[in-house]
């Protein structure tokens, strides 16, 4: 049955800012709501359960959680820019 004539809805996905960050832990990827963020910024994040500083090394802007290879709900988000 085609959901559409069913009453069924699309899912509608979020848009996020993605920011991969080298620290001394290694390097990960967060969800930033900083606008002014950019590569090279120092930041603060939060890996393994530390508060741990780090530089930004590619920042992907308007993705949808639905197209990015890791899920949004297991990334943590940029704490904020040291610089």
């Amino acid at each position: 049955m085609i959901h559409s004539l069913s009453g069924g809805v699309a899912k509608e996905y979020n848009i996020y800012d993605y920011a991969k960050v080298e620290t001394k832990l290694g390097v990960f990827f967060f969800i930033s709501d900083i606008s002014s963020l950019k590569v090279g910024d120092v930041v603060e994040v939060c890996v393994k359960n530390q508060t741990v500083e780090g530089e930004v090394l590619r920042i992907d802007k308007n993705v949808s959680e639905q197209n990015f290879p890791i899920s949004a709900k297991k990334l943590k988000k940029i704490l904020k820019v040291k610089n």
